[in-house]
């Protein structure tokens, strides 16, 4: 994808470069950003911003006890900081900015989830700016590095956009570690990404995977899959976005898969968060994947967890334990329980009621594992 063939573009904007401090907010990284947001906007294209640093513009603000502050620290943290971070963007534009504050229950509730995506549209068909950030001060979950990657992929599917800009500090993926290996090769281009790839983040020793290039990869399997080429940059280096502009090649380019499953397809795999697991037969499993089967109660041979009718549940096969699938259930567990091995026609008999002569619809169901 290239500068001039993109319509709407996501841009996420880490942390260091927001505060290169890691106290408070700069605008030595993010005035350059902006220059660029501005020309995109100049040159007819839509722009959306996910911006992660509220906690870092908020920690002068907060006293800590330890070096390492807690949950509900980071979470005052955040919430004074939003504004320090949303006072940093809105300076350096004319036009209008728009603040958007996410979780992911937002995103993982499907009326939610297209109330999102119609605020979006509306706010870039009025040449608004939407500055998207993770509700940090609400989170139930310790905050940590990377989130904002993943946040901003969804946000880039929701929103129809055709490119996925990561701004980071590093300049993109290499062979192995750059900072341990001096014959480190870059690599500009990523056709696929394979597990190959995604070892390349390294484990907990690689200085790119705790800064973040596990989470960044994880986000380009998301956008990418649904047709969104991603790119992943230098954002500290004003230089890439003049490069960029001119149709240089900058940092690393993941290609976006050419057979891109559906958007409610990629709902279920990539936002939703499974509440149990359903163990099936191996006839089961040749359907599902050979004959794009839905699943039925009569192949399944267990079930773990709880869960209500209309949550997801991870498939596994009953011999292997492989992860077969994903699929948002029209029955719950207890129901499950009760049918599983029977046939659909039993099913009133045995529950006193009927929902559906199937357990998981198959425009529901997604395969978690390439065959």
């Amino acid at each position: 994808m290239h500068y001039k063939q993109s319509k709407r573009i996501l841009i996420k904007v880490g942390s260091a470069l927001i505060s290169p401090s890691g106290i408070g907010c700069s605008a030595k990284h993010t005035l350059p950003i902006a220059q660029f947001i501005h020309q995109c906007q100049q040159d007819g294209k839509q722009v959306i911003l996910v911006s992660s640093g509220s906690v870092a513009a908020g920690r002068q603000h907060i006293s800590l006890s330890e070096d390492k502050p807690s949950l509900a620290q980071k979470q005052a943290m955040a919430a004074v900081g939003q504004n320090a971070m949303m006072s940093n963007w809105i300076r350096f534009f004319d036009a209008p900015c728009a603040q958007i504050l996410l979780t992911h229950a937002d995103l993982e509730n499907r009326e939610s989830y297209l109330n999102i995506q119609n605020t979006l549209n509306e706010l870039l068909d009025n040449n608004i700016l939407p500055i998207v950030n993770e509700n940090d001060s609400v989170a139930t979950e310790e905050l940590k590095v990377g989130d904002n990657d993943r946040l901003a992929a969804m946000v880039a599917i929701l929103s129809g956009s055709d490119l996925f800009m990561i701004a980071s500090d590093v300049d993109g993926l290499y062979s192995s570690d750059p900072n341990l290996n001096p014959d480190a090769k870059h690599l500009p281009l990523i056709k696929k990404i394979t597990p190959e790839i995604i070892a390349k983040a390294g484990g907990t020793t690689n200085k790119l995977a705790t800064g973040g290039m596990k989470t960044k990869i994880d986000a380009a399997i998301k956008a990418t899959s649904l047709g969104i080429d991603t790119l992943l940059f230098k954002g500290n280096d004003p230089s890439n976005f003049e490069n960029f502009v001119q149709g240089k090649p900058i940092g690393t380019c993941f290609q976006s898969d050419a057979e891109k499953i559906s958007a409610r397809k990629h709902w279920v795999k990539h936002t939703l968060n499974t509440k149990g697991k359903i163990h099936i037969n191996l006839d089961t499993v040749n359907a599902i994947i050979d004959s794009d089967a839905s699943l039925l109660s009569i192949g399944v041979c267990s079930v773990d967890g709880h869960f209500g009718k209309g949550e997801a549940v991870d498939l596994i096969c009953q011999s292997s334990g492989k992860l077969i699938a994903r699929g948002i259930c029209q029955y719950s567990h207890d129901a499950i329980e009760q049918i599983k091995g029977k046939h659909s026609d039993q099913f009133e008999n045995i529950l006193g009621y009927f929902d559906s002569d199937v357990i998981i619809e198959r425009d529901d169901l997604v395969l978690m594992t390439s065959f």
